[in-house]
């Protein structure tokens, strides 16, 4: 299972340790890491960032669930992902940000007091145990979420609701009189310009999420062949259980918006 993991600890060495350790875990096979970083509260509150990673061969971070978990923190990587731009970039952090609960951030927000560091990570494991053990032996406050799953439905409201308000304006044009026609046709130009550009952007995340998916897979099946003879088995496994999950994106082709 995907989650989100966030561990505070009283010092940054504590947080870089707890870095090897997670690492560590992940050669190991017990589970898989695809990004990973540390941040600091100062005494002044402002939060910096001092360790920032993407697994994933064209990843992010402000496209990545740990990228948006910093940003909402008020760390760098939100500057990050507005001087990035653009549809696509846009659009995986979208999805990144919506996996991520509320109140998930509010926790681990409450417990990261000034001076204290944490480990940010997104991560696949089946059993909590084997992290838990390591990071609170380092004397870590563990805060575990698993990341929800986005699907097409993610633009859906906003689409409908511009929908149903040209649909309206054209009702409405078609019985008006000519000195009210224009105005409302200059009303029906602009819902459709923020129509096609919310659909662009919906397939634009869409397509980002998808390549995002299959870097995933990519990702563990070349962990999978190098590994040893001991640790293969488990890779397999989590190999085979993220490939279903993700089943629907990679089975479908990129597609485009209306």
């Amino acid at each position: 299972m995907e989650r989100m993991l966030a561990v505070v600890f009283e010092s940054e060495t504590k947080a870089h340790e707890a870095i090897r350790v997670l690492q560590a875990l992940d050669e190991a096979g017990f589970i898989a890491v695809y990004a990973d970083g540390v941040i600091t509260k100062g005494r002044d509150g402002v939060i910096k960032e001092t360790r920032a990673r993407s697994g994933l061969p064209q990843g992010t971070m402000g496209a990545t669930a740990v990228g948006s978990l910093i940003g909402a923190l008020g760390g760098p990587v939100s500057l990050a992902v507005g001087a990035a731009g653009g549809l696509i970039v846009g659009g995986l952090a979208d999805h990144a940000r919506h996996r991520i609960a509320h109140d998930f951030v509010e926790d681990v927000e409450h417990a990261l007091l000034p001076g204290r560091s944490a480990l940010v990570a997104e991560i696949d494991e089946e059993s909590t145990l084997n992290v838990d053990t390591r990071m609170e032996t380092l004397g870590g406050f563990v805060f575990r979420r698993a990341l929800g799953d986005v699907a097409d439905d993610e633009y859906d409201h906003e689409i409908a609701t511009l929908r149903a308000d040209i649909a309206q304006t054209k009702a409405e044009h078609a019985v008006s009189r000519a000195e009210r026609r224009s105005r409302l046709q200059a009303r029906l130009d602009s819902l459709n310009e923020k129509l096609h550009r919310l659909l662009d952007r919906a397939q634009a995340s869409r397509d980002e999420i998808q390549r995002h998916a299959a870097a995933k897979v990519e990702h563990l099946k070349a962990q999978a062949n190098g590994a040893a003879e001991d640790i293969k088995a488990r890779r397999a496994d989590r190999l085979a259980a993220v490939t279903k999950r993700y089943n629907t994106w990679l089975g479908d082709p990129p597609r485009r918006a209306e």
